[in-house]
């Protein structure tokens, strides 16, 4: 996935209960992806996406970066970083389950 700068041109929207962001992929296709989770690890801010229109495909996270007061998503190219992350997602979400 591409990063996404998070602003007022970005076409997200956020009714108070969604927070929608128009990501486009590594194929150029662009999707409607809902934030369904956010967490935080070693000083670092994380999202975890779904694809709007079907939420029963594998979700996808992001570093949630800022920058002059602006929030923007960034993909975690960082294996250690990613295997790290994905981890802790794992063990939250296994912890809701029960």
């Amino acid at each position: 996935m591409s990063e996404h700068q998070h602003d007022e041109n970005c076409g997200c929207e956020d009714d108070g209960e969604e927070q929608i962001f128009s990501i486009t992929d590594d194929e150029g296709n662009e999707l409607e992806m809902v934030m369904v989770y956010s967490f935080e690890s070693d000083d670092h801010a994380y999202a975890v996406l779904l694809d709007r229109n079907n939420l029963e495909a594998d979700g996808v996270i992001f570093r949630i970066e800022e920058e002059n007061d602006e929030s923007f998503l960034v993909s975690i190219d960082d294996d250690e970083e990613w295997e790290r992350v994905v981890s802790i997602y794992n063990q939250i979400s296994e912890g809701q389950a029960t």
